[in-house]
């Protein structure tokens, strides 16, 4: 566009000048003036619109050469061309589900008992593009965030973090301070898709196999059906929120099309 915009300016001027040589000069001169324009306006065409398109393609020709070289020793394969879709599955969402295993087996070399969530709208750009991301971590003494740095070259970093209120700090600690920093505060919803859903899900498919479309979540995080009158424990739900985070808890179970219920010492689950 620039270069349209370029030639067609360099001939307005050269129209010009051609019109006011015809207009005020006579004889032998008019002839030298007319061919110094049209030397100077073709050196300018030249120097400004072909040179740089031969420089290109000097450099297309010179990198096919060197492909060309390099295929011949072996040191370089084209890459395989990335499908848009494999298995009916985004590639953003496998190449998320990689970085997530990489970044799993990155914290467990230090915490083997890790556990984390993203904190992320969308970590799948993170994946694909690189950049810095925020994590929720679990089990993980002292930290209860890292931030996560993957860079062009597909690397992996992890930056542990500790989120403090400011107004906890230079206070008084009391007895709800000296909870855990992974356990307080927490988080129904994050609890419920990392620790939770895998559990109750099963569970459930197998209980409405068997007829059942209720069970009790006891405060210990005992998973009960009712048979012959007695409460009979069928799984164990591991980090099970507090009586405190229960009402928060049920509007997880409505969003993701459950009913619950509270009772004195349970969470009544029907489907």
């Amino acid at each position: 566009m620039k270069n349209d915009k370029a030639l067609w300016g360099s001939i307005s001027i050269l129209v010009g000048a051609v019109i006011a040589i015809l207009a005020l000069v006579r004889g032998s001169l008019q002839t030298w003036l007319l061919l110094g324009v049209f030397s100077i306006w073709g050196l300018w065409i030249v120097a400004i619109l072909l040179l740089p398109y031969m420089r290109q393609a000097k450099k297309r020709q010179q990198r096919k050469y060197r492909l060309k070289r390099l295929y011949a020793e072996g040191i370089y394969s084209s890459a395989p061309k990335v499908p848009e879709k494999t298995d009916g599955a985004p590639v953003e969402h496998l190449l998320l589900c990689h970085v997530n295993h990489r970044i799993s087996s990155y914290l467990r070399t230090a915490y083997p008992d890790v556990t984390w969530s993203w904190c992320e709208k969308e970590p799948e750009r993170l994946a694909v593009y690189g950049g810095i991301g925020r994590i929720r971590v679990f089990g993980v003494p002292d930290f209860d965030h890292a931030d996560v740095t993957v860079d062009q070259q597909a690397n992996i970093d992890c930056s542990m973090v500790k989120i403090v209120p400011l107004s906890h700090i230079g206070a008084i600690p009391d007895e709800e301070s000296k909870t855990p920093p992974n356990r307080q505060p927490v988080d129904p919803q994050i609890w419920y898709e990392v620790q939770g859903r895998g559990v109750l899900e099963a569970l459930m498919a197998d209980l409405n196999s068997r007829g059942h479309n209720r069970l009790t979540l006891q405060e210990d995080g005992n998973i009960c059906i009712l048979q012959d009158g007695e409460e009979v424990a069928q799984e164990h739900l591991s980090g099970f929120p507090e009586k405190t985070y229960w009402p928060r808890l049920v509007k997880v179970f409505e969003r993701n099309g459950l009913a619950a219920e509270i009772t004195e010492k349970s969470i009544v689950v029907t489907w």
